[in-house]
């Protein structure tokens, strides 16, 4: 079985478990926790390593996570850990973030622009978005800036991109004047 299939089964498994038990927001939370935990290296080999016996995994995930996610959470490290699935559990944590996400009808849009947005063009982006048929009823969005764009901004919604930089329009214009066949000749 692939690993997309794998970590999309135990994650809606998880996101049944939490709506039933009524601890949605506070699983989400300590799946952001562990997404972000899992970006030390360390701790993201020692996860994918089969070397490494299930029960000094299980001691590490305790050790870092001890107090810090909920005990529904917790059982359910240790269930995965226990099912040999350890290896998934970074895949797990992000599919459980995408599938809430769509629960809650959020959608994640990345706004990059060459200089910070004010809150007033932050605030007039968002209603456009929402007003649009592209996103969900909420967003969640990230900001990011790089001076390469010049001016403009671009927008990604999952998989769509609108690029309204000033360095895509001169790219544009380059691209026109490079196959322009038009030669004046006197």
């Amino acid at each position: 079985m692939s690993i997309s299939r794998i970590s999309t089964r135990y994650a809606k498994s998880l996101l049944d478990l939490a709506i039933e038990r009524n601890e949605l927001e506070s699983i989400r939370k300590d799946m952001e926790y562990f997404s972000e935990a899992v970006k030390n290296r360390d701790l993201y080999l020692m996860l994918k390593s089969p070397i490494i016996n299930a029960a000094k995994k299980t001691s590490v995930l305790k050790i870092i996570m001890d107090g810090k996610i909920n005990k529904t959470t917790s059982a359910f490290l240790d269930i995965i850990v226990k099912k040999g699935r350890e290896m998934y559990l970074p895949e797990i944590a992000a599919d459980f973030i995408t599938q809430y996400k769509e629960f809650n009808k959020i959608s994640t849009v990345k706004i990059t622009t060459a200089a910070p947005l004010n809150d007033g063009s932050l605030a007039e982006i968002k209603a456009k978005l929402l007003g649009s048929d592209i996103t969900m009823d909420k967003l969640d969005i990230i900001t990011a800036i790089d001076p390469k764009i010049l001016g403009g901004f671009i927008i990604e919604v999952g998989d769509r991109l609108y690029d309204a930089s000033i360095q895509h329009r001169l790219e544009q214009v380059k691209k026109e004047f490079a196959s322009n066949e038009y030669v004046k000749s006197f």
